[in-house]
């Protein structure tokens, strides 16, 4: 009882800090899949893209890992950077480098779901991770803080329209 007592407020410090990735994965995703869609009409692109979509189950998890490893080194590059004093640098190789990653994992995820839903044990924990993802986000949707933030976000947004409306 008293060591659940312990671990309660760590408990809730890790489901926030998921939940706030989470949330970053969340926001960027659809945004970021419409751009690659639509670097996706270039005819190379288009071609690549239809290989993909034809790409055996297998196959396409592997494709599905392979951001993950191209950038790898990219990281130890931002990290090399900030050890050598140039920490600005190295933190603006890590953000791009994310937002790229996060840009190409959705587009391939996009492409390469259909075939990777043929594999039982994806499809079984693919549900599972919708379920549990799903929860946590209607655990912080249902947070005070993030009622307030969106309180204010609306008001900001009135604000910034009142704004330029009267300057048109």
């Amino acid at each position: 009882m008293l060591i659940k007592s312990l671990l309660a407020p760590l408990r809730w410090l890790a489901r926030l800090l998921l939940a706030l990735i989470i949330l970053f994965e969340e926001w960027g995703w659809v945004p970021l899949q419409r751009a690659m869609a639509w670097l996706g009409r270039l005819p190379l692109l288009r071609q690549l893209e239809a290989g993909i979509r034809r790409l055996p189950p297998y196959a396409a998890l592997a494709l599905l890992l392979a951001p993950t490893l191209l950038l790898l080194p990219v990281k130890l590059l931002a990290l090399w950077l900030i050890a050598q004093g140039r920490a600005l640098l190295g933190l603006a190789v890590i953000l791009v480098a994310k937002l790229l990653g996060t840009a190409v994992l959705a587009r391939l995820f996009m492409l390469s779901q259909p075939a990777l839903m043929r594999l039982p044990w994806f499809a079984r924990l693919y549900a599972r991770w919708t379920v549990w993802k799903q929860g946590l986000l209607a655990w912080v949707r249902g947070s005070a803080l993030w009622r307030q933030a969106r309180t204010l976000r609306r008001l900001l947004q009135r604000r910034w329209r009142r704004m330029f409306s009267q300057q048109a």
